[in-house]
């Protein structure tokens, strides 16, 4: 396993995370994802360790909280071999105080998270989405005195906009406050939005992107093909319309190039989908999630080895799209490309 540093910090990760989305399996979304009860979820663990994914991720909001209690009763015994990065932030019940990322909120959710997951300390503690009711004043010092306290280790975002992540980043440049060093993110081949300002500031802020859901929602596991009806033990039939949307031209164009090169390297399609990310700038980790051992060893084995410069190009230039205004002139015209090369 390959182990990167995460954005500008000392913590050093491996390229391929365990995603426990699938643990627990309450409520609609996340039982489609999977029902991972403890004794399957230490199986997974045991392998993922063993191949030095050490990091696991979760969120207060994964199955109501039991993701993050499979998790702890999973890790139990080992707390010294993982890292363990969780969220909060989104709603986890209708009440005032049970949403966003004021003091009492966020001091709350992390104890919260530590008593379910049965650890001491956080090592990756990221803000689920930005709270544009609270100033960004009031979360960072809160999660700042959390650092302090001891029960984080490291900050991050997650589904932040540009102008979000810079102004947190900022504030806390200004007033001397922990810095976010990671942004958890949606990429992948048919997604690469994430390209057009966020990997920018990345570069330039020294923040890491975390990758969620890198094979596209479940789109890139190479059984969805043009001209075929969609599998019929898809998650994607109650799932879709929770996830980022995507083209469906756009997809199967992607997947013939996928195609095409697992033929020519014997690798398997998600395999090459995962490798293309970790070619990519920024990307300091991908988030794989496995209902079984199988799914699992199969995302392992995207590590490893590199995909070739002219493989590399063929997946570039399959998953492109135009980029939005002001993004495109970089891309299209040489004076703006001379101006700002981080953008093209």
């Amino acid at each position: 396993m390959e182990y990167r540093r995460l954005g500008a910090s000392g913590l050093l990760v491996p390229a391929l995370s365990f995603g426990a989305g699938t643990f627990g399996g309450r409520g609609a979304l996340f039982s489609a994802w999977g029902d991972t009860d403890a004794a399957q979820a230490r199986r997974l663990v045991d392998i993922s360790v063993e191949a030095g994914v050490t990091m696991f991720d979760t969120a207060d909001v994964y199955s109501d909280g039991a993701s993050e209690e499979v998790l702890g009763a999973a890790i139990a015994g080992r707390r010294d071999q993982v890292l363990i990065s969780t969220k909060a932030g989104l709603p986890t019940g209708p009440g005032p105080y049970e949403a966003g990322s004021g003091r009492a909120r966020l001091i709350g959710a992390v104890e919260n998270s530590l008593r379910r997951l049965g650890i001491e300390h956080i090592d990756l503690f990221q803000l689920h989405a930005f709270d544009a009711r609270t100033p960004v004043e009031e979360t960072l010092g809160a999660l700042d005195d959390l650092v302090r306290a001891g029960k984080i280790r490291y900050l991050g975002a997650s589904n932040f906009a540009g102008w979000e992540l810079m102004k947190s980043l900022a504030a806390a440049d200004r007033d001397g406050l922990t810095r976010y060093v990671a942004h958890q993110v949606f990429y992948s081949l048919v997604g690469r939005d994430y390209e057009w300002e966020l990997m920018p500031l990345g570069q330039d802020q020294g923040v890491g992107a975390v990758v969620w859901s890198p094979l596209g929602w479940g789109r890139l596991t190479g059984k969805i093909r043009r001209g075929q009806p969609l599998p019929a033990g898809s998650r994607l039939h109650q799932t879709a319309e929770a996830g980022p949307p995507v083209d469906d031209e756009l997809l199967y164009d992607v997947v013939d190039v996928l195609d095409d090169i697992a033929a020519e390297t014997g690798r398997t399609v998600p395999q090459i989908a995962l490798n293309w990310l970790l070619s990519r700038p920024t990307v300091a980790t991908v988030i794989v999630g496995a209902r079984d051992e199988n799914q699992l060893r199969q995302n392992l084995g995207a590590v490893g080895w590199q995909l070739e410069p002219e493989h590399l190009a063929r997946l570039d230039k399959a998953s492109a799209t135009t980029p939005p205004y002001p993004y495109y002139p970089y891309r299209r015209l040489p004076d703006f490309a001379r101006l700002n090369p981080s953008l093209v």
